[in-house]
């Protein structure tokens, strides 16, 4: 019996304690934080789905350009390319099929023009064009723009052999003739 008045003691002091206090309405918390505006994340989301199907993948890469200056003379040969080619190439001895002129384009524009020239002038198999980037300095006193991007995508695209600069009858240092893989007879380039 001692265990049931000291239950109602025990009792009895924690309604005393309870006295004044209002019981909670609901069951959540309040962290701080503001909470998030569901249309505004579906919108964010909807709008990261048709941005990723926008981007052209083409394998040319902007992130580490190289830069080159107006006059500057370009050459570069991937690995195994014989050097008497590469030597043909930059005497003009191996006559170019296609030429394509990518003055006053913007950077994207001569990005796309440039993949697709490439990628018809494969498909055709055409062993060697020129390629017309200019060489003029900025406004803003930089390097020039185009050439330097053309310098460096050249470098990526997989079916470029190797690149160097025109004879001065061709544009001199504001093109290039630029060597291909040709696929139909494999093993002729390489």
């Amino acid at each position: 019996m001692q265990d049931d008045s000291r239950d109602d003691n025990e009792s009895a002091l924690f309604q005393a304690e309870l006295r004044g206090v209002k019981p909670l309405r609901h069951d959540r918390a309040d962290t701080g934080k503001p909470r998030a505006d569901r249309k505004q994340l579906a919108a964010v989301r909807q709008a990261a789905t048709l941005s990723v199907d926008t981007v052209k993948v083409d394998g040319l890469s902007d992130q580490f350009v190289i830069d080159v200056g107006a006059e500057d003379p370009l050459y570069w040969a991937a690995n195994g390319v014989q050097e008497g080619q590469m030597r043909k190439l930059k005497l003009g001895q191996i006559s170019f099929e296609g030429s394509l002129d990518l003055h006053g384009m913007s950077v994207e524009r001569a990005r796309d023009t440039l993949w697709e020239f490439l990628a018809e002038a494969t498909k055709l198999e055409v062993r060697c064009v020129r390629v017309t980037h200019g060489k003029a300095v900025r406004m803003d006193g930089r390097r020039p723009m185009l050439k330097s991007h053309v310098n460096t995508w050249l470098r990526q695209h997989p079916q470029v052999l190797g690149f160097t600069s025109c004879l001065a009858k061709h544009g001199g240092t504001g093109a290039v003739y630029v060597m291909l893989k040709r696929t139909m007879l494999d093993g002729r380039d390489e």
